[in-house]
């Protein structure tokens, strides 16, 4: 880390790379030095703690994929995780890169966002914790200063009659980005009403956007196709989609709706599962 700060502001961190060797050989951004996390293994592995889920920022996604606590307890990661790009490209591709890399199509941050997560700031001047949804700051911009590294991730634990989702749109499978992208989670309440939801865009806005009011119009109603409707529409009109190669503003804003119906239902079906 120490060379990081001496090396300031020419040096880059490198995880993966799968983000970052990319946009330097097409000269978005520029660097005189690249410094390797690869040998900090601490910042590897994922575990449980008394709290939820510690995802250290170089564990890979296809880690993410194989990890049993995920895989029983933290389902909903996976909608993201087995969906992003290709299998070779998850074998590199870090936890802490694809989120601190703040690319708007990103997989990771919106589910983990409607998971309530956290991620890790660590400095010489000690560690904080910032929740994603403050996190990001625009596109490949974010609150982490220049001497700062992303450490982990951190995801409470799921209280019964909680679930969550994540649904995606591509134009083909494999190594497609997303086009546009929405990660849902609902709480329920004793006589099942919505008591919490959280709706959270990907690709169509400078940064994953959390949208409160669609979530709040869910609050105290039964989790219908009418109430998932009324919260589509709000999601929908909070996009900030463009016109590009993969979609129009329109076409995005379509699927905002959609997709954020699917993702709703699912994370319903989900907080009527029983959990041991």
């Amino acid at each position: 880390a120490s060379d990081v700060y001496q090396r300031q502001p020419d040096a880059r961190l490198l995880a993966g790379g799968t983000d970052l060797l990319v946009d330097l050989k097409t000269g978005r951004v520029a660097a005189r030095h690249l410094v390797s996390l690869n040998r900090i293994e601490e910042l590897r592995g994922i575990s449980e703690t008394p709290v939820g889920l510690r995802i250290g920022a170089l564990t890979t996604v296809a880690a993410l994929g194989r990890s049993v606590p995920v895989r029983e307890r933290y389902r909903p990661i996976l909608d993201a995780a087995l969906q992003m790009a290709a299998a070779q490209v998850r074998n590199l591709a870090t936890v802490g890169g694809n989120i601190s890399s703040a690319v708007p199509c990103a997989d990771l941050p919106p589910i983990l966002t409607v998971m309530h997560g956290k991620v890790t700031l660590w400095s010489p001047e000690g560690e904080r914790e910032v929740p994603l949804e403050s996190f990001f700051t625009g596109p490949r911009s974010t609150v982490r200063g220049d001497d700062e590294i992303l450490t982990a991730v951190h995801v409470p634990e799921m209280p019964p009659r909680f679930g969550a989702a994540y649904a995606r749109f591509a134009q083909r499978d494999g190594n497609a980005i997303a086009v546009a992208s929405v990660a849902a989670s609902m709480l329920l309440a004793e006589n099942g009403t919505v008591k919490e939801a959280r709706v959270v865009l990907g690709a169509v806005a400078p940064v994953p956007k959390f949208v409160p009011e669609a979530g709040e119009t869910l609050i105290g109603r039964l989790p219908e196709e009418d109430s998932f409707q009324a919260a589509a529409v709000i999601a929908r009109d909070a996009a900030e989609p463009i016109t590009d190669l993969r979609g129009s503003v329109g076409f995005r804003r379509d699927l905002v709706e959609v997709l954020t119906r699917r993702a709703l239902q699912s994370a319903l079906e989900r907080a009527k599962e029983v959990r041991a």
